[in-house]
């Protein structure tokens, strides 16, 4: 397991914090592993901690009463896991594991919900990514009645790309239908056309981006619309943070 260094934001929301601010957060950081199916929170039971990922996907999972399941969002680097404690909630009806490996910052639930009631930026930061959490659900919601199979496709291939360090990540069939809701058959079919284009290469449940442009064109436009959705709400990446992010957020407090 690759270690982090915790004084290196690479999580979305943390790199948004004051430097004051995640001074204060960093000391109850602590790096875990997000090994593939590892429960992050179980449905209807407490939340215990919170996750930063850093890289990997989670999944948020709701369950039937007959055993069915059904992916209804997903998580990764520009986000965290335990929202519902953001909003002032001990639990969800919802369960979150992980679907594609990686690793987080992991804090108790605890700590964070008296470091939110303790710091207005830190709590302003979190609604907002509730607020775009909640868009791209709803996004994703109206991708699957308007789009096709191989357009949202691509769209969740980018998705996971931009989360994970490198071009080449596990990405499993199972996964794989229950983001576009299909039979593993049909993620089959449509995997082997991108790569008979030369798009992607994908073998043993290992996906590798060929063309990131190609894959672009071929997705639908919800891809494009989330992600300057999460830029309008969070108006930073890790990668590229502003120089007057402190100001920004701060003022848009009071």
């Amino acid at each position: 397991m690759v270690m982090l260094d915790c004084t290196r934001r690479t999580n979305r929301l943390l790199s948004l914090l004051p430097d004051d601010d995640y001074e204060r957060l960093r000391p109850h950081l602590s790096q875990v592993a997000l090994e593939y199916r590892k429960s992050l929170y179980e449905a209807s039971r407490p939340i215990e901690q919170v996750y930063f990922p850093v890289e990997g996907v989670a999944s948020l999972v709701l369950t039937t009463s007959d055993g069915s399941s059904a992916e209804v969002g997903t998580i990764g680097s520009e986000g965290m896991v335990g929202l519902p404690v953001c909003l002032g909630d001990r639990e969800a009806p919802s369960s979150v594991y992980v679907q594609v490996p990686g690793t987080a910052l992991m804090i108790d639930a605890g700590i964070f919900r008296a470091k939110l009631a303790s710091h207005r930026t830190l709590n302003l930061i979190m609604l907002r990514y509730a607020h775009a959490f909640f868009n791209q659900v709803a996004q994703s919601a109206a991708c699957a009645h308007l789009h096709r199979v191989e357009q949202r496709c691509c769209r969740w291939l980018l998705m996971t790309r931009d989360r994970m360090p490198t071009d080449d990540f596990l990405l499993t069939q199972e996964f794989l239908g229950m983001m576009l809701g299909v039979r593993r058959t049909t993620v089959s079919d449509v995997m082997g056309s991108l790569q008979k284009a030369a798009l992607i290469r994908y073998r043993r449940g290992h996906v590798t981006i060929l063309d990131h442009d190609a894959l672009r064109q071929r997705a639908c436009e919800c891809y494009e619309i989330s992600k300057l959705e999460f830029d309008r709400l969070l108006g930073d990446t890790p990668i590229a943070p502003r120089a007057d992010k402190k100001n920004r957020l701060v003022s848009k407090v009071g």
